[in-house]
């Protein structure tokens, strides 16, 4: 069985956000929620770089080993997926997680805030695919219909992959390769002709 995997390039990724959009409105995220969310380091200058990060759908995921009911599974696909009935509102997993994925709504404290929201890799949740129920608690099961998580296909400049990680995996090292592993061969430096010796900015 394939192990579900995402994976953002950061020498394509251009910080358009059409990640995070087609992310809210394909799942009708609550205001205020993102289940994905663009970092970019050393913003405004030179060799900077943006990472679209949401779940990470680990192997052994902290969210899970810290939950202390036991709302989150792993699907035999390695989709780390959670159950909202279950779920208290404690936090922990927040805390717990290094991508920051656990999302809650801001209004109130944490086990007042309600129940916690994430990335599905667009697989919803327990209970029956496609079903009215599913899509309210959890958004559309795109894996369900056999597709992949729309983040991936709305991606511009394919920097975000999603699917089997063993796939994901070649398209990357296929790239690598391509590229020489010259990272100088993308970026500001190519875009804006900058020469870090003749003390040029972008």
């Amino acid at each position: 069985m394939a192990r579900m995997k995402f994976l953002c390039d950061t020498e394509r990724c251009i910080e358009c956000n059409a990640c995070v959009t087609a992310c809210n409105n394909e799942h009708d995220v609550p205001w205020g929620i993102n289940r994905r969310h663009v970092v970019t380091l050393k913003d405004g200058e030179s060799g900077e770089k943006s990472v679209s990060v949401a779940c990470m759908h680990c192997t052994d995921a902290p969210c899970a080993a810290v939950c202390p009911v036991d709302c989150f599974y792993t699907t035999p696909d390695g989709i780390v997926l959670h159950d909202k009935d279950l779920c208290i509102g404690c936090g922990y997993c927040f805390y717990a997680c290094p991508f920051g994925a656990p999302q809650f709504p801001e209004e109130n404290l944490f086990a007042a805030r309600g129940k916690m929201d994430k990335c599905t890799f667009c697989a919803g949740g327990p209970g029956k695919d496609n079903s009215v129920e599913e899509y309210k608690k959890y958004g559309r099961n795109r894996i369900a219909e056999g597709k992949l998580p729309l983040c991936a296909e709305m991606c511009a400049t394919k920097a975000l992959l999603g699917g089997d990680g063993n796939v994901v995996s070649e398209i990357y090292i296929d790239r690598i390769n391509k590229r020489g592993g010259r990272p100088q061969t993308w970026g500001w430096e190519t875009a804006y002709n900058f020469k870090a010796e003749k003390g040029k900015k972008p």
